[in-house]
């Protein structure tokens, strides 16, 4: 009579296919690079370390939970006659202390790490070092680089060189680099796996990235949070270079004849898909601020402005025939509301009364 707990052929066949399988998945992973846990940024770098901490002091818990639970099924099964059995008990002193001690001090050491790198890792935190053991020399300056997330492009404006790039930025090695991030419509995330972590970009509101690349290569760069039907296509080039080459790239975007103006930057607005690579060699004063305070267009009121209105108490009704007056969010205008009314006094609601206060004419 045969037995029915014998294997089948078809059972070892399976098991060795399974075998086969996860041999063929091994070798084919250990040849791929994880840019997420060996990445050429520091910040990136640091953040790859803290995921695998994190993971390896996890598994001290679910290894030994896992290995339990196949001892446990094998030791316990049915069949074993051998294995100890004690219906009526029901409780462990020391069991408990280890059920519960080890998952404690495994949750107070991820909070203290968790606590240290929120701060040490902070986008906005500016960079005390280039890479382990090589602090950021006194005379170097961050290289600033504005970003807007479009639809669906990335514009990157250099205000210090004065040029700007659609879905293409580059920057020196090993020289810090701060990021000043907004959007023009929804919420989006700057995203390069080999720089540092998702930083979100949202209307009418400025984060900021610190961060540097060690290594010179060409990475990728991209959103990580849905915008739409152009979502699938809104990435971009990420260049670390040499500073030699660093300055070649940007005098070949200088030698570019497109100039990125307010008016062509509210048709770069526009919803658009699979956008090229375009270089702008001359960028308007003040473009980024314009559009992280709404008013590219002349014809609308900033909201840094508006805002100033608003922290006064507001102009009610007699202010909006003003307010409607063309030009008025050019900040090229300057400032339209006085010191005074800016400043804290119980007088300030009084100025409101009549006309508006140092509001310019165009």
């Amino acid at each position: 009579m045969l037995n029915p707990q014998a294997p089948t052929p078809m059972s070892i066949a399976r098991r060795f296919l399974q075998a086969a399988v996860l041999l063929v998945a091994t070798a084919v992973l250990s040849g791929c690079n994880l840019l997420v846990l060996n990445p050429p940024g520091d910040i990136a770098a640091r953040q790859g370390q803290l995921i695998i901490v994190a993971t390896v002091l996890m598994l001290i818990v679910i290894i030994p939970v896992i290995a339990l639970t196949l001892l446990f099924a094998w030791r316990y099964r049915a069949s074993n006659r051998e294995a100890t059995y004690k219906p009526d008990w029901d409780h462990s002193t020391q069991l408990e202390l280890v059920i519960w001690g080890i998952p404690l001090l495994i949750i107070i050491a991820l909070g203290a790490i968790t606590w240290i790198s929120t701060h040490l890792l902070d986008p906005f935190r500016p960079l005390d070092r280039i890479s382990a053991g090589r602090p950021v020399p006194a005379d170097v300056k961050p290289l600033e680089i504005q970003v807007v997330a479009l639809d669906w492009k990335w514009l990157f404006v250099y205000p210090e060189e004065g040029v700007a790039t659609v879905n293409e930025v580059a920057v020196p090695v090993d020289r810090p680099v701060h990021f000043s991030i907004t959007s023009s419509s929804v919420m989006n995330t700057f995203y390069v796996p080999a720089l540092a972590g998702m930083i979100y970009g949202m209307p009418g509101m400025k984060s900021e990235l610190n961060a540097v690349i060690n290594a010179p290569g060409v990475y990728d760069g991209f959103s990580a949070n849905y915008s739409g039907a152009g979502f699938s296509h809104m990435r971009f080039k990420f260049h670390g270079m040499s500073d030699a080459d660093y300055q070649r790239w940007l005098n070949d975007v200088r030698t570019s004849n497109l100039s990125l103006t307010r008016a062509a930057y509210l048709e770069l607005e526009k919803p658009s898909e699979r956008e090229p690579v375009r270089h702008f060699a001359r960028v308007d004063n003040g473009l980024f601020d314009a559009v992280l305070n709404r008013c590219v267009d002349t014809d609308r009121l900033c909201a840094n402005q508006m805002m100033a209105i608003d922290s006064t108490g507001g102009l009610g009704l007699d202010g909006l025939k003003p307010l409607a007056t063309p030009r008025r969010g050019d900040p090229r205008l300057g400032a339209y509301v006085s010191a005074a009314v800016c400043s804290v006094n119980d007088a300030v609601p009084q100025s409101l009364a009549g006309p508006v206060v140092g509001m310019k004419t165009p």
